[in-house]
């Protein structure tokens, strides 16, 4: 993983040579040994395999440029998990990268102006735009409205307690070098910054980077080839999930964020034939407090409507039973979309691994990682340390 924040020197493709390269060297193999690779960005205009391949090794592999909103660099990784398990490479590369530093917050396409009774033009015209008919499709508002339901379904939110989440995540991120922001903030800090979407306001929100991440996938027999060492680090990807919205009675437009996760989750219990109870940590896709606080409960990390209950408790801090976005979470790590699928999953290894220094979630054997993006798409890892003492 590369130091996310700004980089105005370097480009897509350096920035994921740098992680792809990052990631062959820990990994002890070389781009020659590499049969497959999945490469995720989604806003850079164009596939980016073939380009990162000429500046680190064009060797004549299969190639798959990959995009799937905030599940890219997951589904990157799903992509080259899925070539390895049919038996076609034993050793794979998954890269995802963005700059988006200086994006601005909300993310909104300019809308044209109109005027007068609508009329159909084109898919588009066909099917109109969500925003101001049946609700939101603006990031910010969508999860903003998804932690109020879940509020007023359940009870007990308040901007307070979506606040004290972020004030959480800013408290990790002092102990994670490649963070974008290494900033303690105080509850107070957090609710009187600026709103975007109540109850968000912008501490709240993830942090629009530039970064790339990368990781190497390796089959077991192609593992035993490798040195004694390697395969001690070798973190087991034991589930590998990729859901999309699930069909709905009431409405086929709207994203359905919290059965779309739940889905992912219980798929990725089943594969791992484990549950939520022997998570030692967990990296989700904290987009904004308020998404945060849903997930725990579609992750099934507490009983259903218990996600305040869970919080308060103190399980999600680093220190607690759960300790959720160790790195800071995408509030403080920051978003650049198609590398935090892999990130996350960085994280969570470099932990069963016990290389995450003074972060360390001591004793870690099983983690999650977690992403979602509005389309809708939803990738589930769940990893483990590797059995070789």
């Amino acid at each position: 993983m590369t130091k996310f924040g700004k980089h105005p020197d370097e480009d897509l493709v350096d920035l994921a040579a740098e992680a792809a390269l990052g990631a062959l060297a820990d990994g002890g193999v070389t781009m020659k040994q590499i049969g497959v690779l999945a490469a995720g960005n989604l806003l850079g205009g164009g596939g980016i395999g073939q380009p990162l391949q000429k500046q680190i090794g064009q060797t004549g592999i299969p190639v798959y440029n990959v995009a799937n909103a905030c599940a890219t660099g997951a589904t990157a990784l799903r992509t080259v998990c899925m070539a390895i398990k049919a038996g076609e490479a034993d050793l794979g590369l998954a890269v995802g990268v963005e700059k988006l530093s200086g994006a601005g917050l909300l993310g909104a396409r300019p809308r044209r102006e109109t005027t007068g009774a609508w009329t159909r033009s084109g898919r588009d015209g066909a099917v109109g735009t969500v925003d101001g008919r049946i609700g939101t499709e603006t990031m910010a508002g969508v999860f903003a409205q998804v932690g109020m339901e879940y509020g007023h379904k359940y009870g007990g939110t308040s901007f307070e307690l979506f606040a004290r989440i972020s004030e959480k995540n800013h408290a990790h991120s002092t102990l994670n070098p490649l963070a974008a922001y290494q900033k303690k903030m105080s509850l107070e800090q957090i609710m009187n910054d600026v709103m975007i979407a109540y109850p968000n306001t912008r501490p709240m929100c993830s942090a629009n980077t530039d970064g790339a991440a990368a990781a190497v996938v390796i089959g077991d027999s192609a593992l035993r080839r490798l040195s004694l060492e390697q395969q001690r680090r070798a973190v087991k990807i034991v589930a590998s999930v990729l859901t999309s919205d699930p069909w709905s009675e009431s409405c086929q437009v709207l994203p359905d964020v919290n059965t779309l996760t739940r889905n992912a989750a219980t798929q990725a219990y089943e594969a791992a034939g484990l549950g939520p109870d022997a998570l030692d940590l967990v990296e989700l896709h904290d987009c904004f407090a308020t998404a945060e606080l849903v997930h725990y409960d579609n992750l099934m990390l507490c009983e259903p409507g218990g996600a305040v209950d869970f919080f308060r408790s103190g399980a999600p801090w680093r220190d607690g039973k759960t300790p959720v976005n160790v790195s800071g979470g995408l509030q403080s790590k920051g978003h650049p979309i198609a590398a935090t699928g892999i990130a996350n999953v960085w994280e969570v290894a470099t932990h069963l691994r016990g290389e995450a220094g003074p972060r360390q979630i001591e004793g870690a054997r099983v983690g999650l990682a977690h992403v979602i993006g509005l389309g809708s798409a939803c990738g589930v890892h769940i990893l483990e340390k590797s059995a070789i003492a």
